[in-house]
């Protein structure tokens, strides 16, 4: 099996300005065609600092990307730092060039071509695998069999190059070995006991298959792994092994495929033929967000409105004023009429609402920073909740919020 290690080079990682996306996705792409990748660095981009982590790496596993560190500017030098490590020079590559040249006139860039004339030299013995996204080419080197891809730091210019050209070589190249993945995503069971619970299914699995636990909020997402040089015989396999596992803790479980919560969700109304609408506070319209983010999302989503004031609460909604005098805006008795209101404003079959305090202050009618309520109304029967997260930071509770209220809809639609 190849492994591989990822390298992600740049201060405006390390000082937090910019958070590394290339790495996540990276990864999965690789993990989906059998590769595992076994560490990832980030480091400063430093021509010395590189140097010793390419050497480090290539310690660990036969395939290196490293991704960043590749503008025209000053100081970017890990095309220097590649040269070096493999006694190479760095030269113009006319083909290179003459790809630059094309991509700066398709975009009305011409005069700018000789400020980034630099682009195209790259060291003599790599493979150049062309950016059609950006300036920044990706180099690839070879020694002893093993492998450093360099790829510029900009996700939109990773993902082409890793998914239309790097993975496709990487296939064609190596034999490689199939990895298949399930998820089962357990709800109402913390980590520790659920472990305990199926410790001796776990324990009796095939050497081939391993498990990782993955929380997210309230949900525990058993990730079942199985590699192996046939691909039907592993989802086979795999299939085998769910079977043995759900009756240990089958009234607990939501989904035993899809992985994210929202995805889940999609399935079971598109099945259904269910429609759903929100209306959110606190959470700022993650929720909706996090339904739209499914292609197709149009044929049960009709319609989302985040009515943050209190009065557009009463004016939209028709939330009623003696409610919020009697019990508050942040209460269990105005989100069920912000969900009703919802639901009959969107004319949807389920409709969900939010209204709490996501801080840093405290919430108008002074509760506390972390106290949220949230009701779920499908058709005629409310269902409401109450959760307290005062360590949450304001977008880490804005999205806990929302990924509990749509795990809590999962779990009652695949009861009911």
């Amino acid at each position: 099996m190849q492994n591989a290690v990822l390298i992600t080079i740049g201060d405006e990682i390390l000082s937090g300005n910019t958070i590394d996306t290339n790495s996540n996705f990276i990864a999965t792409e690789l993990k989906n065609i059998g590769i595992k990748v076994s560490q990832i660095f980030t480091i400063s981009d430093e021509i010395e600092t590189i140097k010793s982590t390419i050497k480090s790496a290539f310690e660990l596993g036969n395939l290196i990307i490293t991704t960043g560190g590749l503008g025209p500017t000053r100081d970017d030098k890990t095309k220097k730092a590649i040269a070096e490590f493999f006694n190479d020079e760095i030269a113009l590559d006319e083909t290179t060039f003459a790809h630059l040249k094309a991509y700066m006139e398709k975009r009305g860039r011409i005069e700018i071509l000789e400020r980034n004339r630099e682009q195209a030299f790259v060291p003599t013995k790599s493979t150049v695998f062309q950016n059609h996204f950006g300036t920044a080419p990706c180099m690839m080197m070879e020694e002893n069999g093993k492998l450093l891809f360099s790829l510029p730091g900009v996700p939109f210019e990773v993902k082409p190059l890793i998914k239309n050209q790097i993975v496709p070589y990487l296939k064609d190249k190596f034999s490689l070995n199939y990895l298949s993945t399930r998820i089962v995503s357990v709800v109402g069971i913390p980590e520790s006991i659920l472990a305990d619970m199926i410790e001796n299914w776990e324990l009796a699995l095939p050497q081939k298959i391993s498990l990782s636990y993955l929380p997210v909020g309230t949900r525990v997402k058993l990730r079942i792994t199985a590699i192996g040089n046939n691909e039907n015989l592993l989802q086979q396999q795999l299939e085998e092994e769910i079977q043995k596992l759900l009756p240990l803790i089958k009234d607990n479980v939501i989904a035993t495929s899809e992985d994210k919560i929202e995805k889940i969700l999609a399935e079971i109304l598109i099945e259904r033929k269910l429609t759903i609408s929100t209306a959110e506070s606190c959470t700022g319209g993650e929720l909706a967000k996090m339904i739209t983010s499914n292609s197709g999302s149009s044929k049960y989503f009709l319609g989302g409105i985040v009515p943050y004031e209190t009065a557009k609460k009463i004016q939209i909604l028709k939330v009623k004023q003696e409610t919020v005098d009697q019990f508050t805006v942040v209460s269990e008795e105005v989100a069920a009429e912000m969900a009703s209101g919802c639901q009959h404003l969107f004319k949807t079959d389920i409709s969900l609402s939010t209204t709490g305090v996501a801080g840093p202050g405290k919430g108008e009618d002074g509760k506390d920073i972390g106290l949220v309520h949230y009701s779920i109304k499908i058709g005629d029967k409310i269902y409401s909740s109450k959760l307290f997260m005062p360590h949450l930071e304001r977008v880490d509770f804005m999205n806990f919020v929302s990924q509990k209220v749509i795990q809590d809809l999962v779990s009652i639609l695949i009861t009911e």
